[in-house]
């Protein structure tokens, strides 16, 4: 098992079949490596994370995006949330862009949604 820092695209791809070759090989006792195997998956993942994060940065998602988000996945309505804007015609203007998110709401927001202020914050 000789892993190494990923220097290239070409080299990137290649990691990522390996990878891919060993969750295949191991599909079925992915729970019970033994130990040489750990190290393996582990030693792959974070070549590969690393590698990833210097070249793959995903941005920060839009905080009234992720809001959107939140609600749809939580199937949540303005009206459930008002509380969390003050009142309902304010949560229309926050989630129209008329309005900017104040600590307030993010802090109501976060405890209602259940996510981090992070998302809620723009950079």
């Amino acid at each position: 098992m000789e892993i190494s820092i990923i220097k290239n695209e070409e080299e990137y791809r290649a990691m990522c079949r390996r990878l891919d070759e060993f969750l295949d090989s191991h599909a079925d006792e992915l729970n019970n490596l033994n130990d040489k195997d750990k190290e393996e998956l582990k030693l792959i993942s974070l070549v590969i994370g690393e590698w990833e994060d210097a070249h793959y940065r995903v941005p920060d998602p839009d905080p009234i995006d992720f809001i959107r988000f939140m609600m749809e996945q939580k199937g949540l309505k303005v009206r459930d949330l008002a509380q969390c804007f003050g009142t309902t015609s304010r949560a229309y203007e926050v989630l129209n862009r008329k309005r900017s998110l104040t600590l307030g709401m993010i802090r109501r927001l976060r405890v209602a949604l259940g996510c981090s202020a992070d998302a809620l914050i723009e950079a």
